[in-house]
């Protein structure tokens, strides 16, 4: 039998009364206990979204103003963390770059890991044909590399915001819908599955009510895997020119602008961007790999 019983019956069976796990603090702790490396991803990535959120207080410089008379100052009490060959401050270009960087990150991440959980459950749901043809077409476009593909169509929609996050987005849709689809292959024999169906209920709403719910856990690592990858991408548009332009800080321009004239001369022009860039993508991928144990019964314990 299945664990809970179909809705439409009208019947409902008693499920035994789960343990108490002490609240979400319990939780939390618990998982930090078990898997520390998981909790210093969290956060490194709890550091990034607090910058992100409170980019005004936490900046001492105007992101965007210039000052001739600061050009290329080294790190010090005026400029924290120097500023570059335009008088801009490096630290407040950062902090603010934490938001452009997270904003394009989360978003392609959602949107990508979305339609392709939904192209995934509707292929895997009813197989046959539709399945057939959905998988061929997601081989061709997981044929090509994220980056690549994401520089083809950030070359074709141009540098902007919304044009970087659908870039971005497109690429992860495949592995997304191999995701989703191999979790809904295996749920979709389950009894439970198979009594909704005698019972002659819509295959829409076995499939949104019934099978979808149970593909969050691996739903909720991909997004947090696919994120540090997003992030990464989105800072290499950035610095080929093809990602979020001028006048807004990004980790990747930042970079595309002092790395090949300002290296040697001025190294905090590099070193600090790219060490942002190297933390957010560590501290993403920590989280998931973390996650994914955590929440993968096959790895529980792990």
């Amino acid at each position: 039998m299945a664990e809970r019983a179909v809705a439409d019956t009208g019947l409902e069976m008693v499920r035994p009364a789960r343990p108490a796990t002490g609240g979400t603090w319990a939780s939390v702790a618990r998982f930090c206990r078990k898997k520390p490396l998981g909790a210093a991803g969290g956060a490194l990535m709890l550091v990034i979204v607090v910058a992100a959120l409170f980019v005004e207080p936490l900046s001492t410089h105007d992101p965007i103003a210039t000052d001739a008379s600061n050009t290329l100052a080294r790190p010090g009490r005026d400029h924290w963390l120097g500023s570059d060959h335009l008088g801009r401050d490096i630290y407040s270009r950062i902090v603010h770059g934490s938001r452009v960087s997270l904003i394009v990150g989360v978003l392609s991440t959602l949107l990508g890991s979305v339609l392709g959980g939904l192209i995934g459950l509707l292929s895997a749901y009813f197989g046959g044909k539709t399945d057939l043809i959905t998988q061929r077409f997601l081989d061709i476009l997981q044929g090509l590399p994220l980056l690549v593909l994401a520089l083809v169509m950030s070359a074709a929609l141009g540098p902007a915001v919304h044009n970087v996050i659908i870039a971005i987005s497109v690429p992860i849709i495949p592995r997304a819908a191999r995701v989703i689809r191999s979790s809904v292959l295996s749920i979709r024999e389950m009894q439970y599955i198979e009594s909704a169906r005698a019972l002659g209920i819509r295959h829409l709403r076995i499939a949104f009510r019934h099978v979808l719910p149970n593909t969050m856990g691996p739903f909720i690592v991909l997004a947090t895997a696919q994120l540090g990858s997003a992030i990464l991408v989105e800072a290499t548009l950035s610095f080929l020119g093809l990602g979020v332009p001028e006048p807004y800080p990004s980790w990747g321009r930042m970079l595309s602008v002092s790395a090949a004239e300002y290296a040697q001369k001025a190294p905090w022009l590099v070193l600090f961007p790219g060490v942002a860039i190297s933390l957010a993508v560590f501290g993403s991928n920590l989280l998931g790999d973390a996650l994914r144990d955590t929440l993968d019964p096959r790895l529980r314990g792990a």
